[in-house]
């Protein structure tokens, strides 16, 4: 591995801050992750520091703490320009909570299919609307063809949108199915952005998870480097393997062994996205 990578500028587009000693669960949660799985604020910092990573984008979790976001609120607070936030909001959240929302860090709300399903967001066409207006992103999660009864109100909405991990395919059924096929076609529109992340969640493969990266390979053709983002999902909750940070570096060198292009994906795209400083 070329322990460059470390010293190179990296902005980390997916991460989790769960500190449940400070931000207790909700008591209806339907997950509370525990163990390995948490990762607190000071955590966060020293593995931002011990791998380069100088900025981070957290999104909020449901498990524990669903439409709860003090603990994602406090980190970003604290961070002094280190963090931007992606929130988890109901579908009816007006347009002056999210502008105050979007003036403290938030730059995106997370829409978070594979937990609450299709149907739970067949009413949020005014959320979308007021994201829009906004200039703010839906972060949206969906597994397998999820995508897909959802693509008329994404590509009529005119809203910035955030894919993560991949739009998490089903590798058994391979590039051409109707799921990740409507993921390229997000790619079409010039709105839309991809985390090249999450590889554990879908390949059916160890570390490296080599039986993904012909989805990676297929979603920087369609979104080019200039939309695509890299990102780690730590502290990688539900995790059914070990997940390690510099594992993750790994993988993307070898994905990605050209260092402009790995400065394009890691760096120069998020900063300019979501604002971070030079």
């Amino acid at each position: 591995m070329d322990f460059q990578i470390f010293a190179e500028p990296k902005i980390d587009c997916h991460m989790h801050v769960l500190d449940p000693s400070r931000f207790p669960y909700g008591a209806a949660t339907h997950y509370a992750p525990m163990g390995q799985e948490m990762g607190t604020a000071a955590q966060l910092d020293n593995v931002l520091d011990a791998y380069g990573t100088r900025y981070a984008l957290l999104v909020a979790p449901n498990s524990g703490y669903a439409f709860d976001n003090s603990c994602l609120y406090d980190t970003i607070a604290r961070g002094r320009g280190r963090y931007r936030g992606i929130a988890l909001v109901r579908n009816d959240t007006p347009l002056a909570e999210l502008a105050r929302l979007k003036n403290n860090g938030i730059v995106g709300v997370a829409w978070n299919v594979t937990h609450y399903g299709v149907d739970y967001y067949r009413d949020a066409a005014p959320l979308l609307a007021a994201l829009q207006e906004l200039d703010m992103f839906v972060d949206i999660q969906v597994e397998h063809d999820q995508l897909v009864p959802m693509m008329p109100m994404l590509l009529q909405s005119g809203v910035r949108i955030l894919v993560d991990h991949c739009g998490r395919p089903t590798i058994a059924a391979g590039l051409d199915q109707p799921g990740f096929r409507a993921v390229l076609q997000l790619g079409a529109t010039g709105r839309a952005f991809v985390k090249l992340s999450g590889l554990a969640k879908f390949s059916l493969q160890p570390a490296p998870h080599q039986d993904a990266w012909p989805y990676v390979r297929a979603l920087v053709d369609a979104f080019t480097l200039e939309r695509c983002l890299w990102a780690s999902d730590w502290p990688h909750l539900r995790g059914t393997s070990r997940v390690d940070y510099g594992v993750l570096l790994a993988i993307l060198l070898a994905l990605f062994p050209d260092a402009a292009e790995r400065r394009k994906l890691v760096w120069d795209t998020p900063r300019e996205l979501f604002g971070f400083a030079a």
